[in-house]
């Protein structure tokens, strides 16, 4: 019998930011993520979130916006933290699971489906819908689970309705994070607001932020892989740009920004204001207004989260929460079992696993023939 064959040598990854600027920033992939952002080791890239842009951006003084002087020496981090780069849904399905995805499976791969609810009053009534991701973010840090989570606030006495990444530490801080705004916050952003010793981190972010850590683990990029431990996504269709307040509600329904109290979207996009107003604004309205980044996004249901979560469905005061991973598993049994959450089966709402699955479907529609062919994605 002759030499046994030499196991194939792993291609080493060389890919840098010109490629993801020509591949991912200008062909519009880009969700504004910044998982780039918070790994570049050098620090020259930054983030211009102005006039709907949400985009990592090039600030260095060297070349053109597609050149970096690292990247021309074969630093690579940006393309290994980047979830819209190269094969970025099948790496990571094989990296969270075990194995790629089904065709079929439009929602991703789960272990769960249940509906959940807080049992602490001042949570139910602080959170959105069932209250889950803020009874949960509590438990973590109450419990040493985890030591920080990132998460949005609203940017100074919250009049203004502009989200704003932040650093979650305390029941308090989450309390105050609590709530949904439909515009983007790049909650990674706030990785940098970090300090010393906290090395067990929450991410709580849209479905494509969600996506930014495993791929950051599989493709090994460095210090944020590794402290990013539990990774929470919010199902997300979209979001809208910060010009919808005065553009559409203030300028047709007379809604100003620093009269609104809360937003949901249930069918329509939902208004209260401070004064006892309820306002509502169908969603056809609002579609001017998507944001770019959105516009290609295939990943409604979070789909490489650990628990993905929304409020979809037909009871308005109950989470719809997909159990994705071990981690995520664990976490909701404990909470079950330590009296913090209530938990349903999915099967009582079955309306809202159908809209999570034909959701999902219409998002992955959205990916475009130029970009990589996933499992998943097309043929849809």
């Amino acid at each position: 019998m002759g030499p046994e064959a030499a196991a194939p040598t792993k291609e080493r990854w060389k890919l840098s930011w010109k490629h993801l600027y020509d591949e991912v920033v200008t062909t519009g992939l880009c969700t504004g993520c910044a998982g780039c952002v918070i790994v570049c080791p050098h620090d020259v890239l930054g983030y211009d979130d102005t006039d709907g842009r949400y985009q990592p951006v090039q600030i260095e003084e060297y070349g053109g916006p597609g050149d970096c002087s690292h990247g021309d020496k074969a630093c690579t981090s940006c393309t290994r933290a980047c979830p819209r780069f190269r094969t970025w849904e099948t790496d990571v399905d094989r990296h969270l699971f075990g194995r790629e995805r089904e065709p079929a499976e439009v929602s991703g791969i789960f272990k769960d489906i249940v509906l959940t609810r807080a049992t602490d009053p001042e949570i139910l009534e602080a959170g959105q819908d069932g209250g889950l991701v803020s009874a949960l973010l509590s438990y973590a840090l109450e419990n040493d689970v985890i030591d920080a989570a990132l998460v949005s606030y609203l940017e100074g006495d919250g009049s203004t309705w502009k989200a704003v990444p932040g650093v979650a530490r305390t029941r308090a801080e989450v309390i105050a994070s609590a709530g949904s705004r439909y515009t983007y916050s790049a909650n990674t952003l706030a990785y940098d607001d970090l300090e010393k010793g906290e090395d067990r981190i929450a991410l709580v972010g849209m479905s494509c932020q969600s996506s930014s850590p495993p791929v950051m683990k599989q493709r090994k990029a460095g210090k944020a892989a590794r402290r990013i431990t539990l990774n929470i996504g919010l199902l997300c269709s979209k979001s809208f740009d910060d010009a919808i307040f005065e553009e559409l509600f203030e300028a047709k329904y007379g809604i100003e920004r620093a009269s609104i109290r809360k937003m949901n979207i249930k069918g329509v996009f939902q208004i209260w204001t401070h004064d006892g107003g309820y306002h509502e604004v169908p969603l056809k309205e609002c579609h001017a207004w998507t944001r770019e980044g959105c516009k290609m996004c295939p990943d409604f249901a979070a789909e490489h989260a650990d628990i993905s979560t929304g409020g979809i469905g037909a009871f308005g005061d109950w989470t719809l929460t997909i159990v994705r991973t071990d981690t995520g598993r664990d976490l909701i049994d404990a909470l079950a079992r330590d009296g913090v959450i209530e938990v349903r089966p999915g099967d009582d709402d079955p309306g809202a696993i159908a809209l999570l699955h034909r959701l999902a479907a219409k998002s992955r529609s959205r990916w475009p023939d130029f970009a990589p062919e996933a499992p998943g994605v097309k043929g849809t």
